[in-house]
């Protein structure tokens, strides 16, 4: 297991061990850590995905307002 040290300001400390007294710190910490690292990676994804759509969508050419009623009503019963 690896050890980090970390500086973070007194009043978050106080407010640590006071919301988390009665836990193990580094089990606390861990979980914390982890949450963050998955958030990231989510972020990274949307961004991604967005980056996937927005590049398809350059690359189809433009519909008119009169091309989108003609499928629509083309495929309804």
């Amino acid at each position: 297991m690896a050890t980090v040290n970390f500086s973070v300001p007194e009043a978050v400390k106080r407010a640590f061990n006071e919301a988390f007294g009665d836990q193990n710190k580094s089990a606390v910490l861990t979980r914390l850590m982890r949450q963050a690292v998955e958030e990231r990676q989510r972020a990274q994804r949307r961004v991604a995905a967005v980056e996937a759509v927005l590049k398809l969508r350059r690359r189809q050419r433009p519909v008119t307002d009169h091309e989108v009623r003609k499928t629509r009503r083309a495929g309804r019963p």
